[in-house]
């Protein structure tokens, strides 16, 4: 589910109303065992089973929704220093006839006016040390989000704004509340006051700072520029020379990030440890050296822009510089604490993956051409094992939550497998076959709301907020910042 239906806008008709069915979603979550941030599939099944025991319209869920997710953030909003916290707010709250307050490209700029509600939040979230911005749209709030400048918004909308507003927060794991209207018409509408003030004035007994994941991949992107790579693969023979050359070039690097990542979110470490560098390295060698030799067996002259290994120096110096990049990858792993976890979980990997690959050149040898299943079970072969070491790196690296391994495995098999869908997805464009595009197109997504899905039963809401951030930024590509 991506959207709220356009059916299910209704709100409750009443104040009492609305604060008795808020208390039922506060019973309904203090007996949950789950933990924020929630998927909309998540927010829908709860929201039917609320609809089912307090016998409500079905028009009611869209609202219930909305509340739902409330109610599961609450917690984390509250932890959050009030002056890394955004209010915002539409401009249909302003009295129409008397406002005379003039709007810009950043929204409305009140003049205090006490003509509506508008400046008395905005005076409240003032004294609190928190951001306001009276405007339409969501974006300007990720883009302040993505720079690190807040951490969390307060919004208030009706429910049809918040149809495209909502799917943006929980794709992005913007930790966040929207309180909706109690009427639509986008003039001099009105909201729950008090219940808007209580909510701007939650605080945790202890603030907290959220992890800053743009952070982190700009110290994974440091980890592999020239001076940083020295103590690493420091001779200087011919083949070092070539797979030093081979790391630093390009690549988005996600699975040295998601060692570090994973480590940071887990440990709630601040500083990455040498492990972590260490393993890092490792898992982005073992990377590199499946692309040399892929190319190879796929007789690829291009990669990246550039020649490929096998174009650039022939069959045998690839094979050999795969084979050492495989090689420095075990010896890194062998200097880090828990070295035999870390070899035995990539030996582990490089078997299947070389399984994988062994199924996809048989298939080739004999043209045969495989049906979804195969595929996928191909793909669950070939990829997903390098997603899996990378997470389970961290974990391992943390010394710590080795319950997770269940949710990273499930977890790295649909976002693996979605993966390599949409890799593959790029090449089948370049030949127009539309009703292949298609499959994958719908396969592509059908499994990253797997991937979203098998974190339903994580406590853990800091790291399931990195996952989901993960499944959003890997499978669509996105361009904005890990924030």
């Amino acid at each position: 589910m991506d959207k709220l239906e356009k059916k299910i806008f209704a709100v409750p008709q009443t104040f009492n109303i609305r604060m008795r069915l808020r208390s039922a979603i506060d019973e309904f979550v203090e007996n949950s065992s789950l933990a924020p941030p929630l998927s909309l599939d998540n927010l829908s099944d709860i929201a039917m089973q609320i609809i089912d025991s307090q016998q409500l319209s079905v028009e009611m869920k869209g609202w219930l929704m909305v509340e739902i997710n409330n109610r599961f953030q609450r917690a984390t909003v509250a932890a959050i220093p009030y002056e890394k916290r955004m209010l915002l707010l539409p401009q249909c709250l302003r009295n129409s006839l008397k406002c005379s307050a003039e709007v810009d490209e950043l929204g409305l700029l009140c003049r205090g006016c006490k003509m509506c509600l508008i400046p008395n939040f905005e005076n409240i979230a003032e004294e609190l040390g928190m951001m306001s911005m009276v405007a339409e749209g969501f974006t300007t709030v990720i883009n302040l989000i993505n720079s690190g400048i807040i951490s969390t918004v307060i919004g208030v909308g009706c429910l049809e704004s918040l149809e495209k507003v909502f799917p943006l927060m929980i794709r992005n794991a913007v930790p966040g509340i929207a309180v909706p209207l109690n009427h639509d018409g986008c003039k001099d509408t009105d909201v729950d006051y008090q219940y808007v003030i209580e909510i701007l004035k939650m605080r945790a007994e202890i603030f907290s700072e959220y992890i800053d994941y743009n952070e982190i991949k700009e110290t994974v992107n440091r980890w592999f520029q020239s001076k940083s790579l020295n103590d690493i693969l420091h001779s200087q023979d011919p083949a070092t020379l070539i797979a030093r050359k081979w790391l630093l070039g390009e690549g988005k690097r996600w699975r040295p990030y998601l060692v570090a990542a994973v480590y940071r979110t887990v440990s709630e470490k601040v500083e990455l440890t040498e492990d972590v560098r260490l393993a890092a390295f490792a898992v982005e060698c073992f990377h590199k050296a499946s692309l040399v030799h892929d190319d190879i067996q796929d007789n690829d002259l291009m990669r990246y822009g550039q020649q490929t290994v096998y174009a650039a120096h022939g069959v045998p110096i690839a094979i050999n510089t795969g084979d050492l990049l495989i090689g420095e990858g075990y010896r890194l792993l062998s200097q880090c604490k828990n070295s035999m976890a870390l070899i035995a979980v990539a030996s582990e990997a490089h078997i299947a993956l070389c399984k994988g690959q062994g199924l996809e050149l048989d298939r080739r040898r004999r043209n045969i051409k495989l049906s979804e299943n195969e595929l996928i079970e191909l793909y669950r072969l070939k990829t997903v094992p390098a997603f899996e070491t990378a997470l389970v790196f961290g974990l391992i690296c943390s010394q710590s939550n080795m319950e997770l391994l269940p949710i990273m495995h499930d977890y790295a098999d649909a976002l693996g497998i979605a993966y390599q869908l949409q890799d593959d997805l790029e090449d089948l464009e370049k030949i127009d076959n539309s009703e292949t595009v298609q499959l994958f197109t719908t396969l592509i997504d059908t499994y990253r709301l797997k991937a979203l899905a098998t974190l339903s039963t994580c406590r853990n809401s800091e790291l399931k907020r990195l996952l989901f951030l993960l499944a959003d930024k890997i499978i669509n590509q996105s361009n904005t910042p890990m924030t």
